[in-house]
């Protein structure tokens, strides 16, 4: 069914910024928990696991599926889903995406002011989840934050960076300090 991906870069790759006992707890420990728990759910639907993650989440609310199901695959296949995500987007190998931060910098104002803002509401997101940049439906970039491990696809939206601020993301380095957590971030993040 799904699986989980190894991330294809060491775990002290991103040193100082993000430590290597977090990413590997985070990865090998948290994100591999997602996965079992989102294959325990979709075993109970096959013929939903032939489907990407992604789609199954931009179709949970048509599915037909059990409310309780509905709800472990929000969370389980979120968690999987976004935390994919995560990890793709700091890879040390990306490139800065051009286009994206040309209109980032048209939609925003600048990259300066983008970067305030999604820290803003990264930093100001209360309890656990994620902070997003997505295109709506409409094709217009967003910044919002998501409870637990809700995601954008779930409402039509795509997204294009995403931080994680569950306390398992930076604990054992920050403890609660999920600002300066936040300031780190930005030094591997290479797309924009």
């Amino acid at each position: 069914m799904f699986t989980l991906t190894p991330l294809g870069y060491d775990y002290t790759a991103l040193e100082p910024h993000l430590d290597a006992a977090t990413m590997e707890i985070h990865h090998d420990k948290h994100h591999q928990t997602y996965c079992d728990n989102f294959n325990k759910v979709m075993g109970i639907y096959p013929t939903l696991t032939q489907k990407p993650a992604e789609e199954i989440l931009r179709e949970l609310n048509d599915l037909a599926v059990s409310d309780e199901d509905r709800k472990k695959i929000r969370n389980m296949g979120g968690g999987y889903v976004n935390h994919n995500f995560f990890w793709e987007e700091i890879n040390p190998a990306n490139q800065k995406n051009e286009k994206l931060t040309a209109e980032i910098s048209e939609t925003f104002g600048s990259v300066e002011k983008f970067k305030e803002l999604f820290t803003a509401t990264a930093v100001g997101h209360f309890g656990s989840g994620w902070a997003w940049l997505v295109r709506d439906e409409n094709n217009t970039l967003k910044i919002y934050s998501l409870p637990n491990q809700d995601s954008p696809l779930t409402m039509g939206h795509t997204p294009l960076l995403t931080l994680d601020v569950w306390e398992h993301a930076y604990y054992l380095k920050y403890q609660n300090r999920r600002a300066e957590f936040v300031k780190a971030w930005w030094n591997v993040i290479k797309l924009v």
